[in-house]
């Protein structure tokens, strides 16, 4: 059971930051914004998950349902009365954290490589998606927050955080286009934004 481990909540919202912050600390002040949006995320997450189940709190007070906290208050065990239910968005939620985790990594290798160097990076997963960063971090937080432990504020906050990071993209491409120029509008003609394109790798 999940419910009460405030100590657990604490440690892995302070690692999980930690690891987030490591790879996407805001350049500037204008940027914190997007940072307290993620931060609020991860706090409001393992807190419901470890600690109280707030979601599973409102349902019940809400509905007038009598629901157990075996499960440790999981929307899926509690909504199907299965604990294979919870299993199996685990498995499919941890999947999904480790493809978006592996996605980050490969992006900040190939800019490690490319560190001295003032050219456009456009090969490996950067010739199949243009912000693998950010692509990453969607896809861990919909893998954590949406399928594996689903809570009221985590569906809010969702699509919340990917409105602010597309947001800072935008932006980002705008300085992209006024360093490169046409051969940055070729490279976005080319590869989509988000979602990788899978197939024969972009030239």
């Amino acid at each position: 059971m999940h419910v009460g481990m405030w100590g657990t909540a604490l440690i892995v919202g302070v690692f999980v930051s930690w690891l987030l912050y490591s790879y996407f600390a805001p350049d500037s002040w204008k940027e914190w914004s997007r940072a307290g949006v993620l931060q609020a995320f991860i706090i409001a997450f393992y807190a419901e998950m470890y600690g109280f189940p707030l979601t599973i709190y409102f349902l019940t007070r809400y509905f007038g349902v009598d629901m157990s906290w075996s499960e440790g208050g999981n929307l899926w065990a509690q909504l199907t009365g299965s604990q294979n239910a919870h299993l199996v968005a685990m498995a499919l939620g941890y999947a999904l954290v480790f493809a978006g985790a592996s996605m980050i990594a490969e992006g900040w290798r190939k800019i490690h490589k490319a560190r001295g160097r003032d050219d456009l990076m456009t090969s490996g997963i950067y010739a199949r998606v243009r912000h693998p960063q950010y692509t990453g971090l969607f896809i861990i937080l919909f893998g954590e927050g949406i399928v594996h432990w689903p809570t009221a504020l985590s569906v809010i906050a969702f699509p919340i955080i990917v409105l602010a990071y597309a947001s800072l993209a935008r932006k980002e491409e705008k300085q992209m286009l006024d360093k490169f120029g046409d051969d940055y509008r070729d490279y976005q003609d080319r590869v989509p934004m988000f979602i990788p394109r899978w197939g024969k790798e972009s030239k």
